[in-house]
C-alpha cells in the first residue's frame, strides 16, 4: 500500500479535523496533567534534592512565570511563521525539558528545566485553540472546543491520582518521564494530520520593540503577584517591579498603536464578545483559581488529608466538568454562548458562597454537592468562553487571539492567589491579634503571614487560634469570590454577543490554510510510516 493510499485510507478531507482535534487534546492534556502532578510531588522532590522552600515554590513561579509571560508572543509568532510549526516548536521544548528535569540533580537545575517546560507550553497552549479554529467552521467550534475542555478538566481530575501513584511507587522523576510518549503521540499524530494554517495577510516580520515591552511588563507584573505576600506588598522591591510593569505595559501600548502590523490588534476589543471573553476569563480565573489553591490547603492543613485524598476528593467537581464542557460546547453551537456562561458562573457564586461556611470538622458530605454544582457552572463557562473569544475574530488572527485569552486567564488566576493570599493574611491578622493578645507583636505578625500560604501549625491554643483565623479568613475570601463570580454572570450577560454561529461549509474554514511545502510534505509522510 503507497503512502498515497494510507493517508486516503486513514485521513481525509472529512475526518483530518478530527486527527487534528485529537493532536490538540494531547498536547492540552499534557499541560494540565503536569500542572497537577507537580504540586503532589514537591515533598518528595524536597526529600531527595535537599531544596530549600523558596526552590520549592520557584519550581511552581518559574514555570507560571515563563508560560504567563510569553503566551501572546507563542499565539502571535505561530500567526506569522505557522501555528502547526509553533506548536510542534513548542511541544519539542515541553518534552525534552521534562526529560531535563527528570535528570535533576540540583534546585537550580530543576527550576531552570521548570521555566523551560513554560516556554514550550506558551507555544503550545495558543496554538491548541487557533488550530483547532482554524480546522473546524463556526458552527461546529462550540462542539470542538467542547471536547477540548473536557480532556483539559480530565487531566486536571486524574493529575493528582496519577501523581500520587507515581510518586509513591515509581519516584518524583518518573511523572516527568510520563510526558516523553504523550509528546511523542502529539508531534506524529500532527505531522500526519493537521495542515500548516498562518495568518497570510501579516508580514513574515517580528515585531521585537512590542515583544520586549510586553514581555518586560508582564514579567515584572507576574513576578510582583507571586513574590508580593513574601516580599511586603509595601516593600521597595514590589514597588519597583509594579513600576517597570507600568512602564512596560504603557511601552507596549504605545508601540502597539503606532507600528503597521501589531503584535496585538487592540481593534479586537472592539468587538464586545472578544473584550467580555476576555474579562470572564480574567474573573472566572481570579476566582475559582484561588479558592482551589486555598481549598486544597484546607483539605490537607486543617483536615489532615494527604493531597492524594485531598486529589480524590475533588474528582466529583472535575468529572463533572469532562462530561459539562463538551455538552456546553455543543449547546453554544445551537443557542450561543451567553446564556451557558451567564448560568456557569450564577452556579459558580452559589457554589462558592455555600463553601464559604467551613469549620475545622465540616463532613465531606456536605461539600459534595457544592463540588458538584462548581463542576457544573466551570463545564458550563469555559468551553463556551473560549467559542465566544475566537468566533470574534478573523481565522487569520487566531493564534494572537487565543494567547490573549490565555495570558487574560493566567494573569487572572495569578491575581486572585496573590490578592486571596494578601486577604487571608490580612483577615487572619485581626483574628490572631483578638483570640492571641497575650503573644509579642512580632510573633501573632508572623503567624499571619504564615496563613497566606496555608501554614496552620503551633500547638495547643495557638494552634487553636491560629485554624480559627484561617477559616474565618478563607470563609471570608469565598464569599468575596462568590460575589465577583456574580459580578462575571452580569459581565457576560451584557458584553457576550446573543445568538448562534453562523452555518458555514466545512471547507471554509481552511480559507487560511497553505501548504506544507516539500519540507511538510516529507515529515508527514515520515510520520504517516511512524503511525502503521
Amino acid at each position: 500500500m503507497t503512502r498515497t493510499q494510507l493517508r486516503t485510507r486513514f485521513v481525509n478531507e472529512e475526518n483530518r479535523r478530527w486527527w487534528t482535534l485529537a493532536a490538540m487534546c494531547f498536547a492540552l492534556f499534557m499541560i494540565m496533567l503536569d500542572n497537577t502532578v507537580v504540586n503532589v510531588a514537591l515533598p518528595s522532590i524536597q526529600k531527595d534534592l535537599g531544596a530549600s522552600i523558596s526552590g520549592l515554590e520557584w519550581t511552581v513561579n518559574a514555570y507560571t512565570l515563563s508560560f504567563a509571560v510569553l503566551l501572546v508572543t507563542g499565539g502571535r509568532l505561530g500567526d506569522i511563521f505557522g501555528r502547526r510549526r509553533m506548536f510542534l516548536f513548542g511541544v519539542v521544548v515541553f518534552g525534552a525539558s521534562s526529560a531535563f528535569i527528570g535528570l535533576s540533580q540540583s534546585e537550580a537545575w530543576l527550576v531552570s528545566g521548570r521555566a523551560a517546560q513554560g516556554i514550550g507550553a506558551a507555544f503550545m497552549m495558543p496554538a491548541t485553540l487557533s488550530i483547532i479554529s482554524n480546522a473546524f467552521p463556526p458552527h461546529e467550534r462550540g462542539k470542538a472546543i467542547g471536547t477540548w475542555a473536557g480532556v483539559s478538566a480530565l487531566a486536571l481530575a486524574i493529575g493528582p491520582v496519577v501523581g500520587g501513584f507515581l510518586v509513591e511507587n515509581v519516584s518524583w522523576q518518573s511523572i516527568f518521564f510520563l510526558n516523553l510518549p504523550v509528546a511523542a503521540i502529539a508531534v506524529v499524530v500532527t505531522l500526519f494530520a493537521t495542515h500548516e494554517s498562518r495568518d497570510e495577510t501579516a508580514p513574515r516580520s517580528v515585531d521585537y520593540a512590542g515583544v520586549s515591552a510586553l514581555t518586560a511588563g508582564l514579567a515584572a507584573l507576574v513576578l510582583a503577584l507571586v513574590e508580593g505576600n513574601a516580599w511586603g506588598w509595601g516593600s521597595g522591591r514590589i514597588a519597583a517591579l509594579f513600576a517597570v510593569a507600568v512602564i512596560g505595559l504603557v511601552a507596549f501600548a504605545v508601540v502597539e498603536s503606532r507600528i503597521a502590523n501589531p503584535m496585538v490588534d487592540f481593534k479586537f476589543f472592539r468587538s464586545r464578545s472578544f473584550a467580555g471573553a476576555n474579562l470572564v476569563a480574567f474573573i472566572v480565573s481570579f476566582a475559582m483559581l484561588a479558592t482551589f489553591f486555598f481549598f486544597a490547603l484546607y483539605l490537607q492543613n486543617v483536615r489532615g488529608y494527604s493531597p492524594l485524598q485531598a486529589g480524590v476528593r475533588f474528582l466529583p467537581m472535575t468529572v463533572v466538568i469532562i462530561f459539562a464542557g463538551p455538552i456546553a460546547g455543543r449547546l453554544s453551537d445551537k443557542i450561543g454562548p451567553r446564556p451557558l456562561m451567564t448560568i456557569g458562573l450564577l452556579l459558580n457564586a452559589v457554589s462558592l458562597f455555600w463553601q464559604g461556611h467551613l469549620s475545622v470538622d465540616t463532613p465531606y458530605t456536605q461539600l459534595l454537592g457544592a463540588f458538584v454544582l462548581m463542576g457544573l457552572g466551570m463545564g458550563l463557562v469555559m468551553s463556551p468562553m473560549s467559542t465566544a473569544a475566537m468566533n470574534a475574530v478573523d481565522p487569520t488572527k487566531a493564534g494572537v487571539a487565543s494567547g490573549v485569552l490565555s495570558m487574560s486567564r493566567m494573569v487572572g488566576g495569578t491575581f486572585g492567589v496573590a490578592a486571596m493570599g494578601a486577604l487571608i493574611t490580612g483577615l487572619g491578622r485581626h483574628k490572631i491579634d483578638e483570640t492571641l493578645p497575650q503573644l509579642p507583636d512580632s510573633a501573632r505578625h508572623g503567624l499571619a503571614e504564615g496563613l497566606g500560604a496555608g501554614a496552620t501549625g503551633g500547638t495547643g491554643a495557638v494552634h487553636d487560634a491560629v485554624q480559627s483565623a484561617f477559616l474565618y479568613a478563607l470563609n471570608d475570601g469565598l464569599r468575596i469570590a462568590s460575589v465577583i463570580a456574580a459580578l462575571g454572570a452580569v459581565a457576560a450577560w451584557t458584553l457576550i454577543e446573543a445568538g448562534a454561529p453562523k452555518r458555514q461549509p466545512v471547507h471554509d474554514a481552511g480559507s487560511s490554510e497553505v501548504g506544507t511545502g516539500d519540507g511538510g510534505s516529507e515529515l508527514a509522510a515520515a510520520a504517516e510510516t511512524a503511525l502503521v
